[in-house]
């Protein structure tokens, strides 16, 4: 990623919130006889200008004998949504669970290479796992509420990592857990855009919510720990197409103040939501990374542009 572009870049803006990413990408046209290799070796040193908040370098993963993931290299924005897309079992997925280390839990599992949040090695055999997760939180493509009240499922992460602590602020500050409890209750609901629709059943048991109110549960769970990356697992694919604009107009709103990137099998709603977005395609290649705009109406491969035109995928 280090490396500079020979050619004299021509430059995209794009704003995002009150924050302005710029997109240097190589002016040069791809020809006819051009290798695929030679435009994954451009597009590879592209770099948008501002803040990097993830940098990802080399990184391959094997389950067992089948290499998953192929000397995957990028940076992710600050304050932006990066979307994820290519065909089933292309490696997406396995790449957004490695940005938070969720692959070390299973056994056979190996991945190399580099990933660092803000300049930190997060795979460091030092790294403190619980304190990454934390900071990198995820969404999964199925709600997956406690089965305890919204009230609980909000303020569960808060306790353990000690975000509220009984009997403290009681003693400092004359307020109580309770209250505590309250005030972050309402602000992660707030969040995920579901406090106008619980905020009078907080203590009913989350299971008794729609499937698109428990994936906004979900996500509200994950901000209530303050993170500062959102991953995000499809997390759409198994709701209605009201529930999925929400969770559509919610990401968009949430890119404001944290860095979100998410898996999709919907190119329109990669087009819709993201700033940038990475295609990959079969064998765990990461074959183009751009500007939304740009992937999605002059891709430099023509493999990509095949699998959004849909002649493949």
């Amino acid at each position: 990623m280090s490396d500079s572009i020979n050619t004299e870049p021509s430059t995209d803006t794009q704003t995002n919130g009150e924050q302005t990413v710029t997109a240097a990408s190589p002016s040069t046209e791809t020809t006819a006889g051009e290798s695929e290799e030679q435009v994954r070796e451009e597009w590879r040193q592209y770099e948008f200008d501002g803040d990097t908040k993830l940098s990802v370098e080399n990184l391959d993963v094997w389950y067992g004998d089948d290499h998953a993931l192929k000397d995957v290299s990028m940076e992710i924005p600050e304050n932006s949504v990066t979307a994820l897309i290519g065909p089933s079992g292309c490696g997406k997925s396995t790449y957004l669970r490695c940005l938070n280390r969720m692959n070390d839990r299973i056994k056979a599992a190996r991945i190399d290479g580099s990933v660092e949040l803000d300049g930190t090695e997060i795979y460091d055999p030092n790294a403190n796992l619980v304190e990454l997760r934390k900071r990198i939180g995820m969404v999964f493509q199925s709600p997956n509420p406690f089965p305890k009240s919204i009230r609980e499922n909000i303020s569960y992460g808060p306790r353990k990592h000690g975000d509220i602590n009984k009997g403290l602020l009681a003693r400092l500050f004359g307020r109580d857990d309770t209250e505590q409890e309250g005030e972050l209750v309402e602000r992660s609901l707030k969040q995920a855009a579901l406090w106008d629709e619980v905020s009078d059943r907080l203590d009913d048991n989350a299971l008794g919510l729609s499937g698109g109110q428990q994936q906004r549960l979900c996500i509200a769970r994950c901000l209530a720990v303050d993170p500062e990356v959102i991953l995000m697992d499809e997390p759409a694919s198994a709701l209605d197409p009201i529930a999925t604009s929400k969770i559509e107009d919610l990401v968009e709103e949430l890119s404001k103040d944290y860095t979100v990137v998410i898996v999709t099998h919907n190119m329109q709603q990669a087009a819709r939501i993201s700033d940038q977005t990475a295609v990959f395609l079969t064998g765990g290649e990461l074959v183009e990374y751009d500007d939304t705009d740009k992937i999605f109406e002059n891709p430099e491969s023509q493999r990509v542009e095949d699998y959004i035109t849909g002649k493949f995928g």
